[in-house]
């Protein structure tokens, strides 16, 4: 049975400290990336650009193209600005050739996607050919190399997928000519690039005591030793990303539902009760707020796939079950606070503010604007939407069954209802007499608690978690 390895911060790693002082820049070793979505792309971004030698590997040429000309295909605050320090320091290098890019380092960043299947489970079919083609790689490579599994896998994963594909194709043994980590990564759309560079905490799940120094090596050079890291064992790493997702999703769906509690009593507000027990240190005030619910490439997939995994074990996860019930039927609160206000959408013509599933990025991936647009388009409403990044991304999914505005002003003119989806900053901008001015009968849902209630008190206003006045 593997023991599990001493949990440690970076000042216990006598090794470490000794590699990160010195200043020999051949012991930064050469990484290669393979999977250039968003965390493979803000991964590489971040080590190029502080000095690593860094292979991105991706088999969209599209892709590979537009970075090898500096231009990144997502959006994500300074992402941009990180790239171009890589490429002026020629040390970013977009590559189709993963086996080049493999025998070029001594470390490769696994990061493809796992995405949803219907039944919940995650489809590993890109960790799998990943896998593979890195065995292919390390086959005909001499010395030791480490593969590090980032992409978001369910616990069992690198032992029973990624070491023997690995092994299988590569003819070696786990251990011996190559180490194996399991490293999650916790990285928020929109503060990716913060992240990566000061984030809580590295954790590293090790197949081996080797392996895990290595990586932990690796991170106090890239880090500066300004990090605290725990090692334990590939399982246990794995498990921690879920763990750690469903923890947080679980803090959304509670702020919902006792917003939605508030809605109900005359003068509550679920900002002013969050707002309180967040001051409690054993609960924090991140992530408690209350809105129209989560979406993104995390929460909602992580979730599923959690209680899909504890299925099979026979295990149910009924608070994870619950907080993604809560979060299923969010979205809909925007209608029936919409329907409250102005009555049946048929035939009205309906603004939606924000597509993006947060702000600061142009991601729609499982957005609560594509719920709540499909369910206005069914009730017959005309929708007419903006967002500062997204509105291409929406081009893909509504074609031309919206309307797509040029700016936020242009989306509410001539509407008959306002909804909030987005917590955009420079949505903040628009005032009540704005939207007394042109809309056709000014009728707002702030469904990200954006503005302050007391001030659109001349004009029809709901908002998520916020009661009645009290007569």
């Amino acid at each position: 049975m593997l023991q599990e390895p001493k949990a440690l911060s970076i000042q216990e790693t006598p090794n470490a400290i000794r590699w990160l002082r010195s200043g020999d820049r051949r012991l930064k070793p050469t990484i290669s990336v393979i999977g250039l979505g968003y965390v493979g792309l803000c991964t590489a971004a971040c080590f190029a650009s502080s000095g690593f030698r860094v292979y991105g590997v991706d088999i969209d040429r599209n892709k590979i193209g537009s970075l090898t000309k500096g231009h990144s295909p997502i959006y994500e605050p300074q992402l941009e600005l990180h790239l171009r320090k890589a490429r002026k320091r020629r040390l970013f290098f977009p590559t189709l050739d993963l086996d080049s890019a493999v025998n070029n380092s001594a470390v490769t960043f696994v990061s493809v996607g796992t995405p949803s299947l219907k039944d919940g489970t995650i489809d590993l079919n890109y960790v799998k050919r990943s896998s593979t083609a890195v065995g292919i790689a390390l086959a005909r490579k001499s010395g030791w190399h480490l593969v590090v599994i980032r992409s978001t896998v369910t616990p069992t994963t690198c032992d029973s997928l990624v070491k023997p594909e690995i092994e299988a194709s590569s003819g070696k043994k786990c251990g011996r000519s190559w180490g194996l980590c399991m490293n999650p990564e916790f990285l928020k759309e929109g503060s990716a690039i913060h992240d990566t560079l000061d984030p809580d905490r590295v954790v590293i799940g090790e197949f081996d005591r080797r392996s895990g120094e290595a990586l932990a090596r690796l991170y106090c050079k890239f880090l500066r030793g300004k990090v605290t890291i725990r090692r334990m064992s590939l399982v246990n790493a794995e498990l921690v990303k879920y763990a750690n997702n469903a923890f947080l999703a679980m803090k959304v769906s509670f702020a919902n539902m006792v917003a939605n509690l508030c809605e109900e009593l005359p003068s509550a507000d679920v900002q002013v009760v969050t707002d309180a027990i967040g001051l409690d240190k054993r609960i924090g005030s991140a992530f408690l707020r209350a809105g129209l619910g989560y979406g993104g490439s995390c929460f909602p997939k992580d979730t599923k796939a959690f209680i899909t995994f504890a299925k099979k074990l026979d295990t149910s996860l009924l608070l994870t079950r619950a907080t993604a019930e809560i979060n299923r039927k969010q979205p809909l609160r925007a209608i029936t606070l919409g329907e409250k206000l102005i009555g049946n959408l048929s035939g009205k013509r309906v603004s939606v503010l924000g597509l993006a599933f947060k702000p600061n990025t142009n991601d729609m991936r499982e957005a609560v604007s594509i719920r709540i647009i499909r369910e206005l388009l069914r009730r017959g409403a005309s929708v007419v939407t903006y967002d500062p990044r997204a509105v291409g991304e929406a081009r893909k999914i509504f074609a031309k069954s919206i309307t797509y505005a040029e700016s936020a002003i242009d989306c509410v003119r001539e509407s008959d209802l306002c909804i909030i989806v987005t917590e955009w900053q420079n949505f903040k901008a628009l005032k009540p007499r704005d939207f007394a001015k042109l809309m056709r009968q000014p009728a707002v849902v702030d469904g990200r608690r954006l503005f302050d209630a007391y001030k659109f008190s001349g004009i029809r206003f709901k908002a998520v978690g916020l009661g009645p006045a009290s007569r």
